[in-house]
């Protein structure tokens, strides 16, 4: 077991989540996609939004794959129009 695995293990016990409901690489994934395309420290504060989302029940079932989306765009968008 990597660093990683343990220490979401740990702290999966501490907050009382199953690491069952965890898709670690899918929260990975969309925190590469936020640190790449909007900006570094926008990655830990999408994925508590997207957590709290989840929380509240107001995620839809694809939000990660939508806000990776958004974030590979968001490049685009700031992109000044000639």
């Amino acid at each position: 077991m990597n660093v990683l695995e343990q220490w979401t293990e740990r702290v999966c016990a501490e907050l009382g989540i199953d690491p069952a409901r965890l898709d670690r690489n899918a929260v990975l994934d969309l925190t590469k996609d936020v640190a790449h395309g909007v900006a570094r420290p926008a990655a830990p504060l999408t994925a508590y939004l997207l957590g709290l989302a989840q929380g509240a029940g107001t995620a839809p079932a694809d939000a990660s794959a939508r806000i990776s989306a958004l974030a590979k765009a968001w490049q685009n968008d700031q992109t000044p129009q000639a």
